[in-house]
């Protein structure tokens, strides 16, 4: 149900999300977000006037991408891919002389990629090994080490300085007697593994020197992480403290590794560029200066670690260059890729190319091109891997047939101002459509401005869609994460934000008041289960997949999982902070009287649940037993469970049933399109895996 705050690596700092722009000292003219009724009337008709989609089929929605993994080489001439057509993965190499790429491996069982730094090796991280493939006609490819299983050992970058080298961290197995150790390996092509470091303590993060040396390291003491800098004379000491809700983020070194960078929020609300120096000097190298949003990305000088531009992506994507020359190239993308979100990878040397990997909100997926700084153009490689289905090549869906992502805020009722997205089905009047709030998981993360399958769906089959960041979501600072201070009850400010929120499009002609139904997944589920409990009288049908029904038993079973939310440091310490104290007795108590279990009686609207039979996060106990409940009280109750499935869903038909359910359900509730009828192979996977139906779902 809780998800992770994210934690960068080294083998990630030279990645950015762009949003179609040129920077420099100001951020690229980006749309702000909707805050009134006319600017909302305006939105509306901006869409209206567009052409009506096409209906587009179930199955569109279900390929996937056959581009799976995508690698820049140092040079900046070549792009690596793995390649997965639905029967196997194969890895694959293009350049801008040969945009559609040749087939290196028939065969890879490979998840990751990584290029070593001086571009001979590629490395190849499958679950169990991480091989080592010659790139310029030498000899030599092979196993290089072990990962996972026995090993417990993780791959967590390529050596930033060494030519051939990756990086492992070894973790102590779980029922080993203390005292453990926690150890970092250095594994380079034919030599043999170096021990970087060992200790008792957790290592959460690391840096080097130039001279492969480690410099620093982000340790987990007790209920806080400390960064320790190597001295000169040997031995390591303490610089500074982050705690959880003031994390810190390795970027690299500078300064020969006497100086640290840093993605934290310890001297702000919001997480900023920083450099630490080697007697603890803080000085902040870039904020947000429309001072809303998190630091998000960052594109370094893979000849220095230089930071060249730093990217914020909450409600819009704005994007700053951090040096003179890095203006031009931005402009230079941004006429290049209109209206496009863009990841770049940063080749080395003047000559380089960049990879910009083009995203966009009505884009599903990633096209790769090859953009030449110089010259200002690009080549898109690969251009012929496109979505598979059931071993099938599939189309991409049509960009013109998408809704338009649109950033809005709206104040709550304490006057805390909020952020969310809105979908607009093109060529549809947004006054007499029906609505469905669709709730993001966590609570602590967020949606970001970036393709979303499940709301191109609906809006697809006619529906306005509505997604809150509501108080508790990440991405815009310390206070707006803190702001849930655990009030996450059916009567609590997080659902009053996700409900005002509603109220408010209503009230600007953004939807039918009559046609409104909520869907969401882990804490999403939880609040669309609240909405149905709580507020009957605007949710008039709601779809929770993998909800918890008790929100206070969920944090309570997370205590004695073993899992940790904040690397090294103690559930309850973590929850804690985040509002949600284990130990306040009044809150749980509190959570568990405004939970969905707790208030079955209050439930008068359908719902359609799914589950998954080995979910480690919401136990399917829980599930069965409130939807029981539910039945017995004579409620309106469909249960969905694949016995094989854990908190995501992978399985393809188990997806397509959840979207199939979903259209039904809407359907019959709401108004909007009805559904293609299911294949042969669907009902059989409906029949056997729904265990309740009520009258609307059954076969």
């Amino acid at each position: 149900m809780i998800r992770n705050i994210p934690f960068l690596r080294l083998r990630i700092a030279a990645a950015l999300l762009l949003c179609g722009a040129a920077a420099g000292a100001v951020a690229i003219a980006a749309p702000r977000s909707a805050t009134d009724a006319t600017s909302l009337r305006v939105l509306a008709a901006e869409q209206h006037a567009r052409p009506r989609a096409p209906r587009l089929a179930r199955s569109a929605f279900l390929a996937q991408q056959m581009l799976r993994e995508a690698r820049l080489s140092p040079d900046g001439r070549r792009v690596a891919a793995l390649v997965d057509d639905g029967r196997q993965r194969s890895l694959w190499l293009a350049g801008a002389d040969d945009p559609r790429g040749k087939r290196l491996l028939l065969r890879s069982t490979a998840e990751e990629l990584a290029f070593s730094r001086d571009g001979r090796w590629l490395f190849l991280v499958s679950p169990n090994q991480v091989f080592a493939q010659a790139m310029a006609d030498q000899a030599g490819s092979g196993a290089l080490a072990a990962v996972g299983g026995r090993s417990h050992r993780e791959f967590v970058g390529v050596d930033p300085w060494r030519p051939a080298a990756v990086l492992l961290l070894e973790r102590p197995p779980q029922a080993s007697a203390p005292p453990k150790r926690w150890r970092l390996w250095r594994s380079e092509v034919g030599a043999k593994p170096t021990l970087l470091h060992a200790g008792g303590l957790e290592v959460v993060d690391f840096a080097f020197a130039p001279d492969g040396a480690l410099s620093h390291l982000l340790l987990a003491v007790g209920e806080r992480h400390v960064i320790v800098h190597r001295q000169a004379r040997g031995g390591w000491r303490a610089l500074a403290r982050c705690e959880i809700t003031r994390r810190c983020t390795f970027i690299g070194t500078r300064e020969g590794g006497r100086s640290l960078l840093l993605r934290d929020n310890l001297d702000s609300d919001l997480m900023s560029l920083v450099q630490l120096d080697a007697d603890g000097t803080r000085t902040t190298l870039h904020a947000d200066p429309r001072g809303e949003a998190d630091l998000d990305g960052l594109v370094l000088d893979p000849r220095d670690n230089a930071p060249l531009i730093a990217a914020y992506r909450s409600v819009v994507v704005a994007n700053y260059g951090l040096q003179p020359t890095v203006q031009a190239t931005l402009s230079a993308l941004e006429r290049r890729f209109p209206r496009a979100l863009l990841r770049l990878e940063v080749g080395r040397g003047k000559d380089a190319r960049w990879l910009a990997r083009e995203r966009g909100d009505a884009l599903r997926g990633e096209r790769l091109h090859l953009f030449d700084p110089r010259a200002g153009d690009s080549v898109e490689v690969f251009p012929q891997l496109a979505y598979v289905h059931e071993r099938k090549p599939v189309p991409r869906l049509p960009e013109a047939a998408m809704a338009r992502q649109l950033p809005i805020a709206w104040r709550a009722s304490d006057r805390m101002l909020l952020h969310g997205f809105l979908w607009l089905p093109p060529g549809v009047d947004a006054r007499r459509a029906p609505l469905v709030v669709s709730v993001h998981g966590g609570p602590f993360n967020l949606v970001r401005p970036d393709f979303s399958n499940g709301a191109q769906f609906l809006a697809n089959r006619g529906y306005i869609v509505f997604a809150p960041n509501f108080r508790g979501s990440t991405g815009h600072g310390r206070r707006y994460l803190l702001a849930s201070q655990g009030d996450f009850g059916g009567d609590g400010a997080v659902q009053r934000d996700i409900v005002e929120g509603t109220r408010w499009l209503l009230a600007q002609g953004i939807g039918d008041p009559e046609r409104v139904g909520i869907t969401g997944a882990s804490y999403g589920g939880y609040a669309t289960l609240l909405g149905l409990s709580f507020q009957p009288e605007l949710f008039k049908v709601g779809v929770a997949a993998v909800p918890p029904s008790d929100f206070a038993l969920v944090v309570r079973e997370y205590l004695g999982s073993g899992k940790q939310l904040t690397p090294g440091v103690p559930m309850a310490a973590t929850m804690r902070d985040l509002g949600v104290d284990p130990s306040d007795h009044a809150l749980m108590a509190r959570l568990h009287a405004q939970s969905p279990v707790a208030n079955v009686a209050r439930m008068r609207r359908p719902l359609l649940i799914l589950a998954g039979g080995e979910d480690d996060r919401v136990p399917i106990r829980g599930v069965t037993d409130y939807a029981a409940r539910l039945r017995t009280l004579g409620k309106d109750v469909s249960l969905f469970v694949d016995a094989d499935a854990g908190h995501s869903m992978g399985d393809t038909r188990t997806r397509e049933a959840y979207l199939y359910l979903e259209e039904v359900l809407l359907h019959r509730h709401l108004g909007g399109a009805a559904p293609e009828p299911p294949s042969a192979p669907l009902r059989a996977h409906l029949k056997r895996n729904l265990r309740l139906a009520s009258p609307d779902l059954r076969l």
